[in-house]
């Protein structure tokens, strides 16, 4: 039996997608795509899981789409090649939207498709030694799904430097242009990540997934009477809310809100 494309490793409230294919540097193919779009899918209905982290197995984190299985695509009848671009598509509007806060592990290449899964998750974290190449158009391609996500996270002058001229650049270079968030030695990568997912779990899961959900906004609408308005009613929903309620009293009487002090085992994540 071929191993699975895709891993789930979960410990508590923590789940970690793992991309599965280091022979091929984890380049995603059809198969990988579907796998992912269905845990991101599990992950976002499942109420128990709180973060979930993007991880690459061996030692690069993503080399983007898989050119055999792109190949054949391109001779497939049009239809068929516009619904697997469109599957990605769908993949990365998952991931991008999951009511859940979103770390990726970042180490060695990540190329194309693999830099999109990086900006399209909300922290990311990577090793000195990480990469990040968009070569489509040295393919006589171009990265148009994940342009939107680039454009977003780093700006459009600074991701149109990467998507015409295809150059790698390094992760302190990443972390200059907001990539990344943070830059590590490689032995130190996978406390970093556990560091940056337990501040997340320090935070209530309906005002993360609110703040996730005000950024997308805020970032697409004008700073008008509509939007001033739009923070007020937030406000005053959350404040009314049972978490907002239980985190003003839990500050005030010293104590900790019961999305922290519900803590799980002692070597989980939930902290």
């Amino acid at each position: 039996m071929p191993p699975e494309r895709v891993l789930r490793q979960r410990n508590a409230c923590v789940t970690r997608l793992v991309l599965n294919r280091p022979a091929f540097r984890n380049a995603l193919d059809g198969e990988t795509v579907e796998r992912l779009s269905r845990e991101l899918e599990e992950a976002a209905a499942d109420p128990a899981v709180r973060v979930v982290e993007l991880a690459g197995a061996g030692p690069c984190f993503s080399a983007g789409a898989d050119l055999r299985s792109m190949r054949g695509m391109a001779r497939a009848e049009r239809a068929e090649n516009l619904a697997d671009a469109r599957r990605f598509v769908a993949m990365l509007h998952a991931l991008h939207t999951l009511p859940k806060p979103t770390v990726a592990r970042v180490q060695g290449a990540s190329v194309g498709g693999g830099v999109g899964l990086v900006a399209c998750c909300d922290l990311a974290i990577a090793s000195e030694d990480a990469v990040f190449r968009l070569s489509e158009t040295r393919l006589g391609l171009v990265p148009a799904m994940v342009g939107p996500y680039l454009v977003r996270t780093l700006g459009p002058r600074a991701a149109q430097r990467l998507m015409l001229t295809g150059e790698p650049i390094g992760a302190a270079e990443a972390l200059r242009c907001g990539l990344v968030h943070a830059v590590v030695p490689a032995e130190a990568l996978d406390e970093a990540v556990r560091s940056m997912t337990g501040n997340l779990l320090r935070g209530a899961p309906g005002a993360l997934a609110c703040c996730k959900e005000l950024v997308r906004e805020f970032a697409s609408s004008p700073l008008d009477d509509a939007l001033r308005d739009r923070t007020a009613q937030v406000l005053a929903d959350r404040r009314s809310s049972d978490e907002g309620l239980a985190g003003v009293a839990a500050f005030l009487d010293k104590a900790q809100p019961p999305w922290v002090s519900k803590r799980p085992a002692k070597d989980a994540k939930c902290v």
